[in-house]
């Protein structure tokens, strides 16, 4: 074997040595691979290639020695995880090695075998140099391996062979290798033009081949770019931050969170890190506590906040086989059960999980803002400057901050730093005059109240100014959002309002909210404040009204700040809540009659929303009976805007025209009944209106002609339509022949859904089938309702949306159509052919809806309402209508709602003969028969299969 010269050796042995002590979790690296026996077989393995006359045999020769070795050393770190899981963080480590064991193997093999030079020129030394991660020693399982060939000069075409055939070999291996190949100069050049680079290169580890080029790398880097260049870096490297933030989601509380790059991620951290070291020559985050940037307690949150980030990472990988990096519903039940959270009666053992992570990612929140706070006190960051010379104008210089305040370089701060400990509301006050003067706090500030919380105690929480302070700050300054949001990220929101600091970081665990209850609480004030700012007008007229004419805004404020304050505690929320709002008004000083509206509206507040969303608003006996439990236009009024507030906070996308129409038109129909009815005409008088109106729409057709088509609908199809929808059905009706169906699609733009009209000979089932078509062709139906006229025709409509809540695609309704004529002509047997689409996701798999069934036959005048509340598929519309149909059950409506993973189906009905469901044991065999064919259409999700 030809000799290497001497910067050429191989460096396996003696950087593979673990340090001392290993961080690892596996006590001994060395025995994951034992390099030497491996490098030894492939040694051999390269030299019975090369005896038989084929270099290129080597490479398919030594690739599955290195495989076997690498499945072993996973399977002992795996294993090592599953004995510890808790301790997953600590594997980063052993990854690392591993990777980097068999990349020096292979550059050892390169060498030695594969392009073997006896006397290299200058020019062709090499280092390889790991980078990023990779650099830092800090590994998931299925991380990239970053590599730097680092050359003195120009590539050669040597340098190029060997780098090329090490390359294959890892790729060969299914490793993940992101690699450049530069000089010194280019490394530099790069590193001023892009800051990814220059971070790169920041992590930058010797690993391989001639040494003295990475020190030389090393140095030139401080010396020429880093150590003059700090405050560039930071300010670049907080741009790279925030609109990496923007990418993913502004809130570090949604609830399927990116852990790498979301906000309050390990990216995050990943970023202090990376200032730290670029600043003050940090070895690690534990330095930082060493230059004075973190104290010892700040920095043992840092610690435990990366540990579970890391932890959670570590087992997200493991569990998917691959990269994954976004915390989806399903691996946050897999993952909470190997960290061994348990349910309880009050939360799941993933709702636990999920408290912890978002506690953690708050955490990295906080710290971030400390850690700015000591950069713009060494003058290393921007300070904000624009703001501090408008006030400077308009103040002539001098500190326009109020007695017992200062400004700190543009920021808010105490006077005394003893402050907080003589007079704990101070506190409070501080998140006033921030408000109150718009003038940031500053962190060092900020700091303070958090290492003070304990101060606020009951003598505070009871004190009459700390509330005035608290309620001036929800109600006033034009958006309590930011003073509401700063509060409850450094605990004094929940520390004032001890039963609030429960709900802080608390998901809940399905797929309708996208938010904490927290941050969907502030959510909703915020939505409020908005409203009356007046910059939602066109959009939520009515609302906007209401609030534009006065109201008391104490109550609606306080209403939303407690109405979900209650999640969490295994009681019903509402209950709970109402019950926090009559201890917790008086406290903060709003009058007896105003805590008596609070604690209505709290206990209510899913009130209007279910009605809506659940109930026929085409029934008069819908608004009736809504009147009677609201009992007053004021309610009526506070609960409506309360109502619009929440769901317009639950997430993107799930406030939209259609659940504003509804919203609207059960106000507007309640409200004309609270106030006497003036305006509400009776059946008879809204049939006649039909009728009439009917007659303007068709002016081209004959006085008989429309006589005849108003004598052949009964009066609840004069209610249940509107004008244009009975003009549908009369063009419809004109054109029908024989059995064929007649169809109609358009855009319904008041309730943002597409409105398919089908008319046709009546017989049993069609409307089971008809919901049968539309679910095949992806189609989701949110309200559906048909009648039947005096000659037999069923008039049914339909208004369907697409999976994301927007009326359907011009594009697919040729296939709606070819799914509705091939289901009704019996070509397309829609139960047979929805059974692929009704298998569970594995996303929702572990989502957990009971199926309820209730019957109401006081809810409506003339028909039995069957709610169905369970688990949302595309079939289960079908499902039920056929069920329904199949046991002599005629359906004239059906409602739907769809929360989430959720769905509930509301039918109006009636027996064979036109009568409710009186007797309990039929209602009882229906609810069973239901409950079965709910059962029967959906297979258990095997949870084995990922």
């Amino acid at each position: 074997m030809t000799p290497l010269a001497s910067d050429q050796l191989p460096s396996s042995t003696a950087e593979a040595t673990a340090p001392d002590p290993w961080p690892g979790l596996v006590a001994d690296p060395e025995r994951l691979i034992d390099a030497p026996a491996l490098a030894a077989a492939m040694d051999s393995a390269a030299a019975e290639a090369i005896a038989a006359g084929d270099r290129c045999a080597i490479r398919p020769a030594v690739v599955p020695l290195l495989r076997d070795a690498l499945a072993e050393a996973r399977a002992a770190i795996a294993a090592a995880i599953a004995g510890a899981p808790r301790e997953a963080h600590r594997a980063i480590h052993d990854y690392a090695w591993m990777s980097g064991t068999i990349v020096r193997l292979v550059l050892d093999l390169g060498v030695r075998r594969m392009h073997v030079l006896p006397n290299p020129t200058s020019s062709e030394h090499i280092a390889a140099v790991a980078v990023g991660g990779f650099g830092r020693a800090e590994m998931a399982p299925f991380s990239d391996i970053d590599l730097l060939f680092l050359t003195p000069y120009k590539q050669t075409p040597w340098g190029e062979s060997l780098i090329e055939s090490v390359l294959y070999v890892l790729w060969d291996l299914r490793l993940k290798v992101g690699h450049s190949t530069r000089s010194i100069d280019d490394c530099l050049r790069l590193a001023k033009q892009d800051v990814s680079i220059r971070t790169s290169l920041l992590e930058s580890r010797y690993l391989w081949g001639n040494q003295a080029l990475a020190e030389a790398l090393d140095s030139r880097l401080w010396s020429e770019l880093f150590d003059s260049t700090g405050p560039q870096f930071v300010e670049l490297k907080l741009e790279e931050r925030n609109a990496r933030h923007d990418r993913q989601g502004s809130s570090r509380y949604l609830l399927e969170p990116n852990v790498k790059e979301g906000k309050g991620g390990l990216r995050d951290l990943q970023t202090l890190y990376w200032i730290g070291k670029y600043l003050y020559h940090a070895g690690s985050t534990e330095d930082l506590v060493r230059v004075g940037v973190f104290t010892s307690e700040e920095y043992a949150s840092l610690a435990a906040a990366e540990a579970f980030l890391w932890t959670t990472r570590v087992h997200l990988h493991l569990l998917n086989g691959r990269p994954v990096e976004q915390l989806t519903f399903d691996a946050q039940v897999d993952i909470a059960g190997m960290l061994g959270y348990r349910d309880d009666s009050a939360q799941r053992g993933v709702e636990q999980f999920m408290h912890d992570y978002f506690r953690h990612a708050k955490h990295v929140g906080d710290l971030t803002r400390i850690f700015l706070a000591a950069l713009e006190a060494r003058h290393v960051k921007s300070k904000p400057t624009f703001g501090e010379k408008l006030r400077t104008v308009f103040t002539f210089g001098r500190d326009p901050t109020g007695r017992g305040f200062t400004l700190k370089n543009g920021r808010l701060d105490m006077l005394d730093e003893r402050a907080f400990e003589t007079d704990p509301v101070n506190i409070l006050r501080l998140f006033e005059e921030s408000l109150a003067a718009d003038i940031p706090i500053h962190p060092d500030a900020l700091r303070r109240v958090a290492a003070n919380l304990d101060l606020i105690d009951d003598g505070v929480r009871n004190d009459r100014e700390a509330n005035r302070i608290f309620l001036d700050l929800l109600l006033g300054h034009q958006n309590p959002e930011r003073g509401l949001r700063l509060m409850n990220e450094v605990g004094v929101l929940g520390a004032f309002i001890p039963e609030f600091g429960r709900i802080v970081a608390l998901m809940q665990f399905n797929m309708y909210h996208y938010y904490t209850v927290d941050e969907h609480t502030i959510r909703t004030i915020s939505t409020l404040s908005t409203i009356e700012r007046k910059e939602l007008t066109g959009d939520l007229p009515i609302v906007s009204e209401i609030m534009a004419r006065g109201v008391d805004r104490r109550v609606l404020y306080v209403a939303l700040l407690l109405h979900d304050i209650g999640k969490g505690s295994g009681r019903d929320h509402s209950t709970v809540g109402a019950e926090v709002a009559e201890t917790l008004c008086p406290r903060l000083g709003l009058e007896p009659q105003e805590t008596e509206l609070v604690v209505w509206l709290v206990q209510n507040h899913l009130l209007m929303s279910d009605v809506a969303q659940k109930r026929d608003l085409a029934d008069p006996r819908t608004a009736r009976d809504f009147a009677r439990q609201v009992k007053s236009p004021t309610r009526l009024k506070f609960l409506t805007v309360l109502t619009v507030c929440d769901i317009r906070g639950v997430g993107p996308g799930v406030w939209n025209n259609w659940k504003a129409m509804l919203l609207r038109t059960l106000y507007n129909e309640t409200i004309d009944v609270l106030t006497g009815g003036t305006q509400a005409p009776s059946r008879p008088e809204r049939e006649a209106a039909a009728k009439a109106a009917l007659g303007e729409a068709l002016s081209d057709w004959s006085q008989s002609e429309l006589e005849d088509e108003c004598a052949r609908h009964y009066a609840p199809y004069w209610l249940g339509f509107d004008t244009r929808t009975h003009a549908i059905f009369a063009r419809l009706g004109r054109g029908l022949k024989d059995d064929s169906p007649e169809m109609e699609i358009e855009l319904d733009a008041n309730r943002d859904a597409t409105q398919v009209c089908f008319a046709m000979a009546d017989h049993p089932g069609i409307f089971a089938r008809l919901a049968g078509a539309l679910a095949l062709a992806g189609a989701n139906v949110v309200d559906a309702r048909t009648y039947t006229t005096t000659d037999g025709v069923a008039t049914a409509a339909f208004w369907i949306q697409d999976a994301s809540g927007k009326p359907y695609e011009e594009a697919r309704m040729a296939r709606l159509r070819a799914s509705v004529q091939g289901t009704m002509a019996g070509q397309i047997k829609a139960r047979e052919a929805l059974r692929d689409k009704d298998k569970i996701k594995k996303r929702e798999r572990d989502f957990q809806v009971p199926t309820r069934i209730s019957f109401d036959n006081s809810g409506s005048d003339i028909y039995t309402i069957i709610e169905v509340e369970t688990r949302d598929r595309p079939g289960l519309l079908y499902d039920l209508a056929r069920t329904l149909t199949a046991n002599g059950i005629s359906i004239s409506s059906a409602i739907i709602a769809t929360f989430g993973e959720q769905a509930v189906d509301a039918f109006y009905v009636k027996d064979l003969f036109g009568l409710k469901l009186y007797t309990e044991s039929k209602r009882s065999q229906l609810e069973q028969r239901l409950r079965a064919a709910i059962a029967a259409a959906v297979p258990e999700p095997d949870r084995a299969t990922r």
